[in-house]
């Protein structure tokens, strides 16, 4: 599909970002507006990454979690709809950081998740054997994704990375249980959770495509 947005310009980042004015403007909205700023800033950064042909702003988005901190940015975009562009962004952000903080966990899982789902690990596209850098260098190529390539496609890859390993960790618990039931009762949460968001970010690339997310 067609890049959305006005026309192309380059400011080196979107302005709304600092922290400090997110806070002042927090302060003083009704939840409507909340909102407006959400879907706005989502739609900025978005559109200020397809539109630039800058690699070093792409990397700059791409951390953008490292720069502004989580706290931020779920501030910002987390309570957001799951099929809407701050919402998936927020999805897309908060995977990066999960893979960074646990990638020896997610590694385990997706490990275990790929060889039971050849279709959705083919799609994510994760480098083999899956270890702990070579899936954050995967989460990282897909959010490039949404700044310099097909964002649906970046979606579809996100939503079968989870998939996989949802499938892991449901096998994880089938693991556990009968001998650690809190374990195997956490793990099969935590797989219901990420299959959730597998299909949320599926929902999400099926809108972008038809015009929808916004």
């Amino acid at each position: 599909m067609t890049d959305q947005g006005d026309e192309p310009r380059k400011p080196r980042r979107p302005a709304m970002f600092s922290p400090g004015a997110l806070d002042a403007q927090e302060s003083g909205l009704d939840p409507a507006e909340v909102s407006e700023v959400a879907h706005e800033t989502a739609a900025v950064l978005v559109g200020t990454g397809r539109a630039a042909d800058d690699p070093d702003l792409t990397r700059r988005l791409v951390s953008l979690v490292d720069e502004l901190g989580m706290s931020t940015v779920a501030q910002l975009w987390a309570g957001r709809p799951a099929v809407s562009l701050p919402g998936a962004l927020w999805r897309l952000y908060a995977i990066r950081e999960w893979v960074r903080r646990d990638g020896v966990g997610v590694a385990i899982d997706y490990d275990l998740g790929r060889h039971h789902a050849d279709v959705s690990h083919a799609v994510a596209g994760a480098a083999e054997p899956p270890s702990p850098e070579a899936l954050r260098e995967l989460v990282d190529a897909i959010l490039t994704g949404v700044f310099d390539g097909d964002l649906a496609v970046a979606l579809e890859r996100a939503s079968a990375f989870c998939r996989v390993v949802s499938i892991g960790r449901a096998y994880r618990a089938d693991e556990h249980d009968g001998y650690d039931e809190e374990s195997a009762s956490g793990a099969t949460r935590s797989a219901a959770q990420l299959l959730s968001t597998a299909q949320d970010l599926h929902r999400a690339a099926a809108a972008w495509r038809a015009g929808d997310l916004t």
